[in-house]
């Protein structure tokens, strides 16, 4: 979705990609039917290997949504992932389970939307379980073939059997939902206990230990530090990580050092590797301080910076997570392990480069859409999109473009918008406003980056930052960057010009212009509005917003449409 600083980081998505283009014994199987729906497939299926799975769904009466029309992913144990289940709580047959509890199984196996493990990326599936957590996906390599697998407890034996009203994942392995909240897997873990005794003596850990997330939605990231990596930097016990830390004398005090550094290792949302990676920052319990993320080699780093001075770049080391013992589920949340100490963070400004389509769940939630067609949101009740609101009608989001990851937000300024695809035009709008992602306080030029069509249609357009008007330049959507009579980058960019896409879009269709200078007084969530002053458009499209601190680079990196980065 695609706010990066120095990014590169749509990486973690591509490598598994590239992994399950590249290898070839994935044991697969893709059948493709319009005709029966999950359940009588399952009912129907000559090898008879779902029986006991037809068997739960009938007990509880799940047939009557799973046989009828609607858009499902249901992750399937065969008989023989059942009864291995069965055998492993002590029960003889699927007869032996109550009604709820088949509910809660069937619930955790079943996503209210289509899922194919196309969509599978190295972290959560964008849809929830209609049990309330999420599953993780990857892919293993065993004995030179390769597989899916899902929450590290299944393998995907035959995937993608798409159906009339969904699609079935066989699994071989009967799927368990974790029990116990963020703060109990900590505190079972031995590795954890000086940083769980922390949790425990700051408050926090009752943060932590709040178990009904789906009710209360209190869900919350961990970037839990083990006995090891505190070790490694002379906290040997909790006593010597209290002495260095708390400076009050009461670790309970929301400005006690110690306190705040706890708290500075709690993100507010669930966030797995995936979403980590998909954003550049992130808030954190400690008030206006926030972790920054960056890959590496395929490394995830946090706190690994970079910002300019008089004297040269600066780069501050970053702390890897732990990919392989991290995505831990809980019921309020996930747990990431840390490999070294992560030291509070009084943070500089940095870039943010936001990708306005990427950061909207509403839309990249929509696997079978999000990056693949062109699609019309309505309207509604004007909350179709939390993070993004506009006048009337719908809104249009376009992909198979040219902008950054081959897709951006399309309106008609002023007039109705194109028939893109046949899909009919939405309303003319006068307004259009986003929520930005986390911006530290600091000064920042804003470079809006479009794509440009419609060239004859003269429209202008001004921006707004917390309800503030940016003077330096207003958006012009017909305007190319060659209509500049300049080409060097330096004269450009002091005229407010700058082509944010990759050499080969040169030309002069992607350009960004700065409106303004901002200065964010509070590190948070901002609003940047767009609003029609003059002229009509029906192609305004909307890609990137860059807020860069003064005094840095603003004319790199560049943006690709398939997602790579140049420098």
């Amino acid at each position: 979705m695609k706010v990066y600083r120095f990014i590169a980081i749509v990486a973690v998505l591509f490598l598994i990609t590239v992994l399950a283009t590249q290898c070839r014994k994935l044991n697969i199987k893709e059948t493709t039917s319009e005709d029966p729906n999950i359940l009588e497939y399952l009912q129907k299926d000559s090898t008879g290997v779902y029986t006991n799975l037809v068997a739960m769904i009938n007990k509880v009466n799940y047939g009557s949504f799973l046989n009828a029309y609607g858009t499902y992913t249901l992750f399937a144990p065969t008989n023989t992932a059942i009864a291995a289940y069965l055998q492993k709580i002590g029960k003889s047959s699927v007869d032996q389970l109550t009604p709820e509890e088949i509910k809660n199984i069937l619930n955790f196996h079943i996503l209210e939307e289509r899922v194919l493990t196309s969509d599978f990326n190295d972290g959560k599936l964008n849809t929830i379980t209609m049990y309330g957590q999420f599953l993780v996906t990857g892919v293993v390599n065993k004995e030179g073939s390769s597989y899916f697998v899902v929450n590290r407890q299944a393998t995907v034996t035959t995937s993608n059997i798409q159906l009339g009203n969904g699609v079935i994942q066989v699994i071989d392995q009967v799927l368990v939902p974790t029990t116990k909240t963020i703060a109990k897997l900590l505190e079972e873990d031995t590795n954890y206990s000086i940083f769980t005794q922390a949790l425990k003596e700051t408050g926090l850990y009752d943060t932590l230990n709040k178990s009904n997330a789906a009710a209360s939605k209190s869900w919350y990231t961990l970037l839990a530090e083990t006995n090891s990596a505190l070790s490694d930097s002379g906290f040997t016990t909790y006593a010597k990580l209290k002495s260095k830390y708390c400076n009050t004398g009461d670790p309970k005090n929301p400005l006690d050092s110690l306190h705040l550094y706890v708290a500075y290792h709690i993100l507010p949302d669930v966030k797995y590797l995936a979403d980590i990676v998909m954003l550049g920052s992130h808030a954190t319990l400690a008030p206006l301080e926030v972790i920054t993320d960056k890959l590496v080699s395929s490394k995830l780093l946090i706190n690994d910076d970079e910002y300019s001075t008089i004297d040269g770049t600066v780069h501050e080391k970053g702390i890897e997570l732990d990919q392989n013992n991290s995505d831990i589920s809980a019921t309020n949340g996930v747990v990431h392990r840390a490999l070294a100490h992560i030291p509070l963070k009084i943070r500089k400004p940095f870039p943010v480069y936001w990708d306005l389509c990427a950061t909207v769940p509403e839309l990249t939630r929509l696997s079978s859409i999000y990056r693949k067609k062109t699609y019309l949101f309505d309207y509604g009740d004007g909350n179709t999109l939390a993070d993004v609101k506009w006048e009337k009608s719908c809104l249009k989001y376009r992909t198979g473009v040219t902008g950054y990851l081959g897709d951006y937000w399309q309106l008609g300024f002023g007039t109705s918008s194109s028939n893109t695809d046949n899909l009919g035009t939405c309303s003319s709008n006068s307004w259009i406003e986003f929520t930005t992602p986390l911006l530290v306080k600091g000064k920042y030029k804003v470079w809006v980056g479009y794509f440009t069509q419609n060239t004859g249609k003269v429209v202008n357009v001004q921006t707004l930052f917390d309800s503030v008007p940016l003077t330096s330049a207003l958006i012009q959507f017909h305007q190319k960057i060659s209509s500049v009579s300049v080409s060097d980058e330096a004269t450009l960019e002091a005229l407010g010009w700058k082509w944010w896409a990759g050499v080969s879009k040169k030309s002069g269709s992607t350009p960004a212009r700065m409106v303004g200078i901002v200065d964010v007084a509070a590190t948070g969530r901002h609003k940047i509005r767009f609003e029609l002053v003059s002229g009509s458009n029906s192609d305004c499209n909307l890609d990137m917003v860059h807020f860069i601190p003064l005094g840095m680079n603003q004319t790199s990196p560049r943006f690709n449409p398939d997602g790579t980065i140049e420098y």
